[in-house]
């Protein structure tokens, strides 16, 4: 049985002291000054894959390296980074380099990556079509509401045709800076935990890969469109407050998380949804 707490941004908002998450959050100085980094290593994670592949660690490798792991499930992609910013949690799970980038330029958070282990492909989804070529004209696109993934969601319809992107859109690229739109698609922004649950009211999804596989859509096999692999800057990585990179926690963990066994129980689980970076 999986021994993680399952933790919403509501839940979080309203109590987080109660569950004691700063009092194993060990990044901090000690009375004495200097960094204590004992105790189990708190690491906050989305439930899917990230908490998953966690918990193989925990459940299989961790304990033969000297590590006490412990995981905490958020559905939200805010909360990770703020407590552990604020050392709530000790490290997170669950993000991509453009996303950080964007988040601590926006916050004023100083979270770094460790170690790159896997990136989820985005994908378009659709339960009225079976490719993206049957879009119709006007079709309406969900496409997640942050900066980052929506930047993505636009990028990948721009790579298979369906619409042309101005001269230099980048990270923060939205509707606005579509040069051509051949279909006249119209976009609709919600947040990106929502964009499975959108499916039944709008033509297509695009769909960030750990919730796609929450909602029980395999990328490999149902997605029309998926973004490849090869150069991707979307790799999903560990990562810590600035200056916890020495926590020998974190070490042990990074190494785990990059070694054969975790590669090849990424392979098995998710064949192809998920793929390993390293």
């Amino acid at each position: 049985m999986r021994n993680t707490a399952k933790l919403t941004t509501a839940v979080l908002a309203a109590g987080a002291l109660t569950f004691g998450l700063t009092a194993c959050g060990s990044g901090k100085d000690s009375a004495s000054g200097s960094a204590d980094y004992s105790g189990p290593l708190v690491v906050a994670a989305s439930p899917t894959p990230h908490a998953e592949i966690l918990d193989y660690v925990k459940d299989n490798l961790a304990k033969k390296a000297g590590l006490d792991l412990e995981v905490k499930e958020f559905t939200d992609y805010i909360t990770p980074n703020t407590a552990t910013e604020d050392g709530s949690v000790d490290a997170n799970y669950f993000q991509n380099q453009p996303y950080l980038d964007d988040f601590n330029k926006k916050r004023g958070t100083h979270i770094v990556p460790v170690v790159t282990v896997h990136l989820e492909p985005l994908g378009l989804y659709s339960h009225k079509v079976k490719s993206a070529d049957a879009l119709k004209s006007g079709a309406t696109i969900a496409v997640p509401n942050d900066a980052v993934n929506e930047a993505r969601a636009l990028k990948l319809l721009a790579a298979n045709g369906l619409i042309t992107l101005k001269d230099g859109a980048g990270s923060e690229a939205t509707p606005q800076d579509i040069a051509k739109n051949p279909k006249n698609l119209q976009f609709k922004e919600v947040e990106a935990a929502q964009t499975a649950r959108s499916l039944d009211d709008v033509d297509a999804a695009v769909i960030n890969g750990n919730y796609a596989i929450s909602a029980g859509i395999k990328p490999a096999k149902d997605a029309l469109v998926l973004e490849s692999a090869k150069n991707s800057p979307y790799g999903n990585f560990l990562a810590v407050k600035k200056g916890n990179e020495k926590d020998p926690r974190v070490k042990k963990l990074a190494k785990l998380l990059t070694s054969p066994e975790v590669k090849k129980f990424i392979e098995d689980k998710y064949q192809g949804s998920v793929i390993a970076s390293f």
